[in-house]
């Protein structure tokens, strides 16, 4: 059986990645491409590298006909995409990628993006789409929400650790670095080559990004108590990838075979052995996630790292995959590609 897809904002990074993976999907198939900015296009003329592909024209999302979709990606910016999918078909599977559906408590959603949320009716059936920890519920959910990539990178390298208590909850320091495309497709003076190559910068500094209000919900959740991690990142000069620093209080043995345990059977999620640290290069492309551990010199704590891909595993990758539980297909569909190298 084939499932009709939907993409709405294909023009953006996640939404080609999205046509990308698709593409080697076997029961998946492309009938409508939604760009405002760039409707009336060919795919070809905004991706050429997609030019291959035999896929519809970009429309604008209200002359998209939804009688014969199954389901429908929605890789639009926060607050834009709640007002779209408001307005969608009320039996339509929707995977969102943007954050508007992350935060389950509005006022939290306010307090870290800006604006009131304006689809409290949608916002209360979302399921949080971190694969790997609400399979379950995913695959009975009509609308997911896809995490942030940094946060998807953290808690891939801290959920299991928190949930069987072996770090200290007061003690958690993160240090993450993210390529460029994390940021978006649109133009930023920021990101011009000129301005960002040749070196890195942290941002957000001292508690303010965004993707925080997740780790707040769902590590305080895990533990049953209020968790807040000390998060910065910062922004490097490179296309794709994520690295998560993390040190943490503990031992690294029990750390690392905590670790082991709890992914040991997850087709995406590749815990290093003890020592070895994870690369961007390693994962680039791909929708799996490295995690490694390392004992400090100081005794009793450890650093624990974790790469992935921010457009594949760390966004459209993940939405593929929660995707596939949804329409109840193989988890793995579309997304067993070897990460590209070098």
């Amino acid at each position: 059986m084939t499932h009709n897809i939907a993409i709405l904002g294909a023009s953006g990074y996640t939404g080609a990645e999205l046509i990308r993976l698709i593409a080697g999907h076997s029961s998946m198939q492309i009938k409508a491409l939604g760009a405002n900015s760039k409707a009336g296009q060919r795919l070809a003329d905004v991706f050429p590298h997609l030019r291959h592909l035999d896929l519809p024209d970009l429309v604008l999302i209200e002359d998209i006909d939804f009688a014969d979709i199954d389901l429908c990606f929605c890789a639009l910016p926060h607050k834009t995409s709640q007002e779209v999918i408001a307005k969608l078909p009320k039996a339509l599977k929707i995977v969102d990628l943007s954050a508007d559906f992350r935060l389950r408590d509005p006022e939290e959603y306010a307090k870290w993006y800006g604006n009131k949320h304006a689809a409290l009716e949608q916002q209360e059936e979302a399921v949080y789409g971190l694969t790997e920890f609400y399979r379950e519920e995913i695959a009975k959910a009509r609308l997911v929400a896809g995490t942030g990539c940094n946060a998807a990178t953290g808690q891939f390298a801290l959920r299991p650790l928190i949930e069987k208590g072996v770090i200290d909850l007061d003690e958690i320091i993160m240090d993450l670095k993210c390529a460029v495309s994390g940021a978006g497709r649109s133009l930023k003076e920021n990101l011009l080559h000129a301005e960002l190559s040749e070196g890195y910068h942290a941002y957000s500094i001292g508690g303010t990004h965004r993707h925080l209000g997740e780790f707040d919900q769902e590590f305080s959740a895990i533990a049953g108590r209020p968790v807040k991690v000390q998060f910065t990142p910062h922004l490097v000069p490179a296309n794709r990838g994520i690295l998560a620093t993390i040190y943490v209080k503990g031992d690294a043995q029990v750390i690392h075979e905590t670790l082991k345990n709890a992914y040991e059977s997850e087709p995406f999620i590749v815990v290093l052995p003890q020592g070895e640290a994870p690369s961007t290069r390693h994962i680039r492309g791909s929708n799996f996630c490295h995690i490694g551990v390392v004992a400090d010199r100081i005794e009793g704590r450890a650093i624990v790292i974790a790469a992935l891909d921010n457009l594949t595993k760390g966004s459209s990758g993940q939405a593929l995959q929660n995707a596939n539980l949804m329409l109840g297909l193989d988890e793995t569909d579309g997304l067993m590609a070897v990460p590209l190298f070098p």
